[in-house]
């Protein structure tokens, strides 16, 4: 239909009666997240649990903002009157709830300390980040040089809400990266513009639809989700139109009517681009095994987004193209009846080089990727403290730093235990007992239920107060009809390590047999798929190795999110196995013709710049995550891009050429292609080049 003299007209007017309503509603996609503890922990969580009953014996929901005042020559008793009347005038302020704790001078008489609960109202990080800006308003009129930072769990949800603000700039970079590499790639200032409002209606229309099942069938979406959903649209859905072009333009020189080349483009290229589509999407719906909320969430939204841009790479994007007819390649149009130029070219002189030695190239790749795969040993993946999950420093990490030289390191943020009001005494015993946990405060009790808070003396989001968490929990689970948990956000950093370690164990095995599937269904062969796997597991290995070097010695980075292996899994192998799909049902289309081994040459040549264009499309979509000041999207951002690339260039070019030359028809077994005769490996002509097949 996309290619019909009329049917054009009717997809794209179809695409427009679409794009009006999705336009507005893909910009109420903010007021659908969810961005408190519920969107991000596992609804099974303990902590997630201690929130709940706690929330009848103290104010609902609400976290402490740690103010910290600091001058460097010693605060003075007028810096402590300041204190005194700003912890006054905040309880002015819309959801601070309570009186302040404080202020409380520091021994060594540096700095000052006060503590303010705020409530966390529907608009979560948001009205978390009104409180705070009111509060430095205060703090920061008549300051006469002392130092004001508002730390704590308030402080770092502030400072995370802005860091998100810059979504509306990862959009625009991205687009430019697109445009920019799309120039490049054709050198026509006309043909970029397609894909680009094709990759834009797609944008919209997926974030309409994400917006109706957030708000009406439960889907739950966080500023992290958005984000990735951008960049993953734009990266995936380009490709599939880099693929679509470069197969029509071929088509272009085989036919005089433009409708009819591109009627045999999306024959020829659509299984691949729908296989391709629709691994991605498979295995990003697989994340909905997941207890990690955030994770969870983020499955279903980003393969929406992909299967929005594969329809309209499929349905849009042709129309366009037949609409606009030859000239949109301008200044290079491709002509009717013209042959290829027969001039070398770089994929060529690579499959001649391949062919020579394909059993030593694949087991030189190997050992190399495998020695890059090294790297993960020192991946540290266990979470990131609040302070150290941005990439620079924001007035929240500044605060953190001054509250910990100066006052003891787990005081503003202390555990939280609930428990039966009965055993409250028992609790509050064994909770004192145990190592890592300093004062505790007397339990407040309403009802039969009792909530207790428990001095850490390690820093919060420290290694070492997470384990005296663990302690806290055994010790407390143990007394009889107690049901005492505990909670806090130590206690949430406890949990979302634990459910994300649970969901890499669990649902990375079941990608690999979903995609293995897929494979095996599309090629009708055993061999292949499997092969064709080892190499991104391994391609997979290698980028995940050199990520985790590069984020210690280049980046500087104190480690990785707990979710990051898992996310950085399913993007890699998705995306990873798109490109060994293009090239293996390119060869197995040629393998008819030509053999396998001349085939895996051929299929090479004719793929091998579109390929390698959309690779730095999606790696630099993917790159432009860097865009964000936070360490988890600059490290997802150059782990995926760094795989792509390495699969785009090393594993797909190399790697998968030189195995197929080395096996031969073996790679069809069992199915009936196996049994066609396989030629012996061309011999390049006078230019060095093996002739590409150039038929229909």
């Amino acid at each position: 239909m996309p290619s019909g003299r009329v049917g054009k007209w009717v997809v794209i007017a179809l695409w427009v009666v679409v794009l009006v309503p999705a336009l507005m509603l893909a910009g109420k996609l903010g007021d659908a997240e969810e961005n408190d503890n519920s969107a991000w922990l596992p609804g099974n969580a303990e902590s997630t649990a201690v929130v709940e009953r706690a929330q009848k014996l103290m104010p609902a929901d609400s976290v402490p903002a740690i103010v910290v005042y600091d001058r460097a020559g010693g605060v003075t008793d007028a810096d402590l009157a300041k204190a005194q009347a700003d912890a006054e005038a905040f309880q002015g302020i819309d959801n601070v709830v309570g009186r302040p704790q404080g202020p409380v001078k520091s021994q060594d008489g540096k700095a000052i300390q006060t503590i303010v609960q705020v409530h966390k109202d529907k608009s979560g990080w948001e009205g978390l980040g009104k409180v705070v800006d009111a509060m430095a308003d205060v703090g920061e009129k008549d300051a006469n040089g002392l130092g004001f930072h508002v730390a704590g769990p308030a402080g770092y949800g502030a400072d995370s809400i802005k860091a998100f603000g810059g979504g509306g700039a990862l959009t625009t970079i991205t687009a430019l990266v697109v445009v920019a590499i799309l120039l490049i790639t054709y050198r026509s200032p006309l043909l970029p513009l397609l894909p680009l409002i094709t990759v834009g209606v797609a944008l919209m229309a997926a974030e309409a639809l994400i917006y109706l099942l957030a708000e009406h069938a439960g889907l739950v979406v966080n500023k992290q989700t958005s984000f990735i959903l951008v960049v993953l649209i734009f990266g995936a859905a380009t490709d599939y139109a880099l693929l679509l072009i470069s197969r029509y333009r071929e088509e272009l020189a085989r036919h005089e009517d433009r409708h009819e080349a591109m009627a045999e483009a999306l024959y020829r290229s659509g299984p691949a681009i729908v296989a391709s589509a629709a691994t991605v999407a498979v295995s990003l719906m697989l994340l909905t095994l997941a207890v990690l909320n955030s994770t969870k969430g983020m499955g279903p939204a980003c393969a929406i987004g992909v299967l929005v841009g594969l329809l309209a790479m499929v349905t849009l994007m042709p129309a366009l193209l037949v609409a606009c007819g030859r000239w949109i390649f301008w200044p290079v149009k491709p002509v009717y009846g013209a042959e290829a130029e027969r001039k070398e070219s770089v994929w060529s002189r690579v499959g001649n080089a391949i062919s020579g030695r394909p059993r030593l190239v694949w087991a030189g790749t190997v050992l190399v990727l495998a020695a890059m795969a090294l790297g993960t040993l020192g991946l540290d993946a266990s979470g990131l403290s609040n302070k150290d999950q941005f990439t620079g420093k924001p007035q929240m990490a500044v605060g953190e730093e001054i509250r910990a030289a100066h006052f003891p390191a787990g005081s503003g943020d202390p555990v939280y235990v609930v428990a039966k009001a009965g055993a409250a005494d028992r609790v509050r015993s064994a909770l004192a007992g145990v190592s890592g946990i300093g004062a505790v405060a007397d339990p407040v009790v309403r009802g039969d239920e009792a909530v207790l808070l428990g001095q850490l003396k390690d820093e919060p989001s420290s290694e070492a107060a997470m384990r005296t968490v663990d302690r806290a929990r055994t010790a407390v689970h143990r007394i009889e009809g107690a049901d005492a948990q505990v909670g806090g956000s130590t206690a949430i950093m406890v949990d979302t390590e634990n459910a994300a370690s649970r969901d890499s164990k669990v649902i990375i095995p079941i990608v690999l047999l979903v995609v293995l599937l897929i494979l095996t269904l599309l090629l009708r062969a055993v061999v292949a798929p499997l092969l064709l796997m080892a190499t991104v597991l391994l391609s997979f290995g290698a980028a995940l190795g050199v990520s985790s070097l590069v984020f210690e010695h280049v980046f500087g980075l104190a480690g990785a999110d707990a979710s990051f292996p898992l996310l950085a899994f399913v993007f890699l192998v998705a995306l990873g196995i798109d490109y060994n799909i293009f090239l293996v049902t390119r060869v197995r289309e040629d393998t008819l013709r030509h053999g396998t081994r001349r085939a895996a040459l051929t299929g090479l040549s004719s793929t091998g710049g579109v390929i390698t264009s959309a690779g730095v499309v999606l790696a630099g979509t993917f790159a432009a995550m860097a865009s964000l000041p936070l360490v988890f999207a600059v490290e997802l951002g150059f782990a995926v891009a760094f795989g792509v690339l390495l699969d785009t260039i090393v594993v797909r070019s190399v790697l998968v050429t030189a195995l197929t030359l080395d096996v031969g028809r073996w790679m069809w077994w069992p199915s009936k292609l196996f049994r066609h005769r396989d030629d012996a490996l061309p011999s390049a002509d006078e230019t060095g080049q093996v002739p590409a097949y150039s038929g229909r």
